[in-house]
Parts: structure tokens; sequence; C-alpha cells
């Protein structure tokens, strides 16, 4: 049986995971674009997705953790795990229900619905609403999955929940594999991977792990329900969007305006998230469990201080992947991408959309941890309301920029409101937790865009120098991706230490809450 982990080494696992995850989303991408290109095909099979993650935000599915993990905590804080297990299993089987009834009516109107979403697909109708259908099922086991790793992070078990994003990946990336050896590829083959990655790696591995942990399915008697705790805590979350989840699932109604931009957009902003996911989302799914129990054993002080120190080495190291994305987008893409269907023109076009989409990381950084805080705290309406309220800014503001400068408008839209975001989540944090801890953050990031400035000002004429030939060679442009980033990291690093960054001893000792 796994151990319970301390944060440090949880942030490790999870930044491992979320990393090899990555690493397989690029070769998903990689043959995705080497096998259909800038082009219809590539929509499609992202145009699957959107219906059945629409579902998932029905139950408010991509923060299934998040609403689970406070309520469980409770309990355990509380030594009580006999009704931290009538929690969970009251919850389940509400969220079952609800999740397999949803699917059903969805499949059912699928037709109806991708009609109305994707108006201007009417060539490629009923090939959209038989791929969707064919992903659906897929949302079910996700859905359920997210349950069961919220019990294991609860109990700070890491390990099985970060092999399920592996899993799901591999399957996706074998189904198309083998659709493409069988001399017909298709998005079909790779949707059928989405749906066996979804059974096998967030389902089954994770029914396996949280049956370890002790909190499992128990008797629910009259008055023991954690139903409406669940609700409460969800609701907000059901009715108000945050901009970082509407933001992937908006790229997906381009493609009927001008085709082959949803698969640009998507190509650039998968390469974007892998810093985001290493860094950022790593650093809030192994912080949340112990801020969660920080906040249900009322220590404050120690709440703020740990969402504090997390908020700020995760800024300054997001700040380094910022100035190392930029430095090397252009290299990045074409050796990731370049091949088969993938054109020079292509490579151009998301390398473009990649150095736009890389100044975000950052915000994505604080705003995964500060958003944290306030679940961790039960206020779900906080970042719920900060969400929303940039959501609704930001659907202008992608169409007016996306008009003015094409889809490279839509990239910059997207980082603009992101930033703004985090900004936004900022201020609410300092009205929650004291301006105090505002100020000690405030230097970290200010040392993070000057270090980061700088790396690019001295890495970006070196990596084009280099890369300059557009016939240059696979070990030239390896060698353009290694000077150029030990020249970014050096570059920053050295910026860092001239300014005394406290952040660097503070990741050297890795020091972890308890």
């Amino acid at each position: 049986m796994s151990r319970p982990l301390k944060m440090g080494a949880a942030a490790a696992v999870v930044a491992g995971s979320v990393f090899l995850s990555r690493l397989l989303g690029l070769g998903r991408e990689a043959l995705l674009a080497g096998l259909f290109g800038v082009g219809t095909e590539a929509d499609l099979y992202r145009q699957a997705f959107l219906l059945p993650d629409l579902l998932n935000y029905l139950l408010a599915g991509a923060y299934l953790t998040i609403t689970l993990i406070p309520v469980l905590s409770r309990h355990i804080e509380n030594d009580d795990p006999e009704s931290a297990s009538r929690a969970f299993s009251s919850v389940f089987r509400f969220v079952a229900v609800a999740i397999v009834g949803l699917t059903l009516v969805m499949w059912m109107f699928a037709d109806g619905l991708v009609e109305l979403i994707y108006p201007g697909l009417e060539a490629d109708h009923d090939r959209l609403v038989s791929l969707t259908r064919l992903v659906l099922p897929a949302q079910v086991f996700l859905v359920l999955g997210a349950l069961l790793m919220a019990v294991q992070y609860t109990h700070r078990r890491f390990l099985l929940p970060a092999l399920a994003p592996l899993v799901y990946n591999g399957s996706i990336i074998a189904g198309g594999l083998i659709g493409a050896a069988s001399g017909d590829p298709s998005p079909e083959s790779f949707l059928v991977g989405a749906v066996a990655g979804a059974v096998i790696g967030n389902f089954g591995l994770q029914w396996f792990g949280a049956r370890r942990t002790g909190t499992w399915f128990k008797r629910v008697g009259r008055g023991e329900s954690s139903v409406r705790e669940y609700l409460v805590l969800a609701l907000p979350l059901m009715i108000g969007q945050s901009i970082a989840v509407l933001d992937e699932q908006f790229v997906r109604l381009f493609g009927q305006v001008d085709p082959g931009a949803t698969s640009a957009l998507f190509f650039a902003r998968q390469l974007n998230m892998v810093p985001v996911g290493v860094i950022a989302q790593a650093a809030g799914v192994a912080a949340f469990p112990f801020l969660a129990r920080l906040a249900a054993r009322g220590d404050a002080e120690a709440l703020v201080e740990t969402t504090g120190r997390a908020a700020r080495n995760t800024v300054f190291v997001a700040a380094a992947a910022s100035a190392a994305l930029i430095v090397l987008a252009h290299p990045l893409v074409r050796l990731l991408y370049q091949y088969g269907e993938f054109t020079d023109s292509d490579s151009a076009l998301v390398a473009r959309l990649l150095t736009i989409y890389a100044f975000s990381i950052p915000a994505w950084g604080l705003h995964q941890i500060l958003s944290r805080h306030f679940y961790a705290k039960r206020k779900m309406w906080t970042p719920v309301v900060i969400g929303t309220g940039f959501s609704i800014a930001a659907v202008p503001a992608w169409v007016l920029l996306y008009d003015l400068l094409d889809v490279e408008g839509y990239a910059l839209a997207s980082t603009l409101v992101i930033t703004a975001y985090a900004l936004g989540m900022l201020i609410a944090w300092g009205y929650d937790s004291g301006w105090q801890a505002v100020r000690q953050l405030a230097p970290s990031v200010a040392r993070g865009v000057v270090a980061a400035g700088v790396a690019v000002l001295l890495a970006l004429p070196l990596t084009n120098a280099i890369f300059g030939s557009q016939d240059l060679s696979l070990w030239g442009g390896l060698g353009s991706l290694v000077t150029g980033g030990l020249t970014a990291l050096a570059a920053f690093l050295g910026v860092a230490l001239l300014l005394r960054s406290p952040e660097l001893t503070d990741l050297r000792r890795r020091r972890p809450a308890s």
C-alpha cells in the first residue's frame, strides 16, 4: 500500500505524472499532425469532445476532487473514518446516477445538440454526431474516477491517480496507431482509444487505489448522506465556469469559421500546457489536500503561509518556463510536429501562437494556487464569481481580437484574460488573507519577470541564429533547443542570483508542509 506523502514529495509525484502525460500528449498531437495536418479531420477529432466535456461541466466534473476533498477531510480530521466512508458512498451513488442518466440523454439528442453548437458544419454534421456519440461514454468513467481519486488525495496517496492521465493518453495514441496500421487512419480510432483509457486508467486503477485507503462504500442511513453538503460546495462550480476551463472549449468552435484554426490553436496550446501542467497544475493538485487539512483544523495562519509559499515558488518557476518556451517556440514546433501533412507554414503559425500563449504560464500558476486557497476554506463562490466574470468578458475579447488579428488574436485574448483572472484572484486573496501576504508575493513576481525578460533577450537571438535555416537537420534542431534552453536557464538563474531571490533557497530546501 502506498504511504501518505508530504507536500514536497506529493508535488514531485504529480509533476512527474503531468510531465510524462504531457509528453504523451505531445506524442498524440504529433501523430495527429502527421496523419491529418492542420485540417478538417483533426478539427473533427477535437470537436467531438465538446459535448462530452459540457456534460462533465454540468456535474462540475473538473472540480469533483476539489469539491469532495474538503467534505472527506472534515471527517478524517475529526478521526471519524466511518463517516468519511458514508460521505463518499452517498456522493458517489448520487453522481453515478446523474452522470449515467445525463449521458444517455445527451446521446439521444446528440444530433440536435451538434446542429445547435456547430451550425456551420453542415457537410460534416453526421460524421461529427457519430464521433460525439462514440466518445460520450468515456465521461461516465472520467467523472466517477475523479471521485475515486479524491478519496486517495484526501489520504495523501498520489501514485495511482498520477497514472490515470498516462494510461488515458497512452490509450489514445495506441488507438491512433492501430488505425494507422490498418491503412485507414481516422478520428474514430483515436476516440476508441480515449474510451478505453478512461475505463482502464481513470476508473479501473482508481477503484483499486481508493479501495485500499479504507474509505469505501458503506450503508448510508437516514440523515447520514453528504449529498446536500456536496451540492452546496459544487453548485457554484456547476453554475459558474472558470475562464481556465472555458478557454479550451471555445477553441473548438473556430473550426466552423476557419477550417484548421481549431487544430492550429490546439497544437500551440498543447505545447503551452506542458509547463502549465508540470508547474502550475501539479502544484495546485499537490497543495490542495494539505490546504484542506489546514482549513479543516482551523489553522488560518498556516493556511495563508502555505498558500503564499506555494504561490511564490510556483510563479517564480513558471516565469523561467515562460522564458524558455518563448525562446524555443520555433524549433520545438518544427521538431515535434512538422511531419507528413504538417507543412512549413503550419509550423510558422503554430510557433507564433505558442509564443503568445507562453506569456500566460505565470498567471496559470498563480490562479491555480490561489483558487485552491478559497476552495480549502469552502469559499467556492469567490473564485467562481471572479472566473465567471472574466469568462463573460473573455467572449467579446476573443471575438474582437480574432477579427482584428485572425487566429493570433484569439491566443492573445486568451493570454490577456488568463492574466487578468489571476490578478483578480490575487486581489481577492488580499482581501481574504490580508495585504501583507500580497506584499510578500509581489517581489517574487517582479524578480521572475525581470529574470525571464533578460533570459529571452539573451537566448532568443542565439536560438534564431542557429535555427535560421529552413533546411535545418534534426540534429541541428536539437542543437538549437539545447543551446537556447541552456542559455535561457543560465541567464534566468544568473539574474535570480544577482537579485538574491529567496525562491532559489526555498526550492532547494523543498520544505514540506505537514
